[in-house]
């Protein structure tokens, strides 16, 4: 694998981790993605994500200025919806990466017939740089998965 991936290869990579992390961000509609202003300082913003095609997908509102950060400066931070915090199944889990804008007419319809997006949109496909999961294990370890491209997962437990 290179240093950039799509959902598929890591899905194929750590099946187990993939299959965590995509329940959490389907558990709730909307997350939290962080893009990079022109000044370089962190803007947070509300966003649905799709699991299509093997690819994980980021649809947003014309001119947007997530859309303008992205085409800009195209890596990312997502977060998780925690949901009302108390039950938090599978754990905290964000995604790092780089946004590619997608303009291809065939890709564009294919994610329209399976989302049926508000039209005109931005679609963006993901390249992805780090998958991190945090959750506590035993009432007793805060344990910490992290996963790049061409490694295996990590664990790290802390008390």
């Amino acid at each position: 694998m290179n240093a950039h991936t799509n959902w598929a290869a890591f899905t194929s990579a750590e099946p187990d981790l993939a299959g965590t992390v995509e329940a959490r961000f389907t558990a709730f509609t909307h997350h939290t993605l962080a893009t990079l202003r022109r000044d370089g300082s962190p803007r947070t913003t509300g966003l649905e994500v799709r699991f299509l095609l093997g690819e994980l997908w980021l649809g947003m509102m014309p001119d947007s200025r997530k859309a303008l950060d992205l085409r800009r400066d195209p890596r990312f931070a997502l977060q998780a919806n925690p949901g009302d915090g108390t039950g938090m199944g599978g754990g905290d889990v964000r995604i790092s990466g780089r946004a590619i804008e997608v303009d291809d007419p065939e890709t564009k319809s294919a994610y329209v017939k399976e989302v049926e997006p508000p039209q005109p949109f931005h679609l963006f496909r993901t390249e992805l740089t780090e998958v991190v999961r945090t959750y506590v294990e035993d009432e007793r370890y805060l344990v910490t998965e992290v996963w790049k491209p061409g490694a295996p997962v990590r664990t790290l437990r802390r008390t």
